[in-house]
């Protein structure tokens, strides 16, 4: 049985159960070719799958502009890019290739590893993340900025008062340094259950999302597609066909 979460939106209207919105989930854009974690997608693959969205009539948009798009019922046509651990060839890579598609994006970011480098991947390749100016000059370009934690922890795992520096405090600070509301939060590795769920709804997140939430459903456990250099025009095809045959509706999106 679904284990529903409170939305916590307070200002959004209740809208009823409708089908999983279409959340497409990227890492890194750049050379792939030491990938062992498939994270890496290069930029003229994203410029072939952008291609492929337009095809088909859609278009890639941030995900608070999806989930506010569909509280108005006008988000026909409109699927979510996001970006996990803020890379920093966002801004080289990426962002070139969004501006010339006219999409949006949604870029989550650890502000405790700023200028850092994806240490929590055992086998490499080391990958520089994001300084704060950084940062800063991706959301001054338009894109919505998340947290992803402060450092990347399984968050199942930690204590409550690691949870609520690495949930609360890292909102805190990336609030601090864009100037702007952070409404969104990414669950490291995907990882989530009850407890870590209910801390990022306390923390004000408007949504969060995961990979597979399980049982869980609502505004704060949004299941996501994981996109990467293999999927093809015929792999999104059926990789946007199998979602939403295999997905149960989300209540409260």
């Amino acid at each position: 049985m679904a284990v529903r979460l409170d939305s916590g939106t307070g200002s959004r209207p209740p809208v009823r159960p409708a089908a999983v919105p279409w959340v497409a989930m990227y890492h890194s854009v750049g050379d792939c070719s030491d990938d062992p974690y498939r994270i890496t997608v290069t930029p003229e693959r994203l410029e072939q799958q952008l291609a492929w969205l337009r095809r088909r009539g859609l278009r890639g948009v941030a995900l608070r502009e999806l989930l506010d798009a569909r509280a108005r019922g006008r988000a026909r046509g409109l699927v979510a890019l996001t970006f996990d651990d803020g890379y920093a060839d966002f801004l080289t890579h990426t962002l070139p290739v969004l501006h010339r598609w006219n999409c949006g994006a949604t870029l989550f970011v650890l502000p405790g590893r700023l200028g850092d480098v994806n240490s929590w991947d055992p086998l490499g390749p080391r990958k520089e993340l994001l300084t704060a100016d950084g940062v800063r000059h991706a959301a001054a370009e338009g894109v919505e900025i998340g947290s992803h934690g402060l450092t990347h922890l399984n968050l199942t795992r930690v204590d409550d008062g690691v949870l609520k520096a690495e949930v609360a405090h890292s909102r805190a600070l990336l609030e601090e340094l864009t100037g702007a509301p952070v409404d969104g939060f990414c669950y490291p590795y995907g990882k989530v259950d009850r407890r870590v769920a209910a801390a990022v709804r306390e923390a004000g997140y408007a949504y969060a999302c995961a990979i597979d939430p399980g049982p869980l459903t609502g505004r704060h456990a949004l299941p996501r597609v994981h996109v990467g250099q293999n999927d093809t025009a015929w792999r999104l095809h059926l990789k946007h066909r199998l979602h939403r045959l295999r997905r149960r509706p989300v209540k409260g999106v």
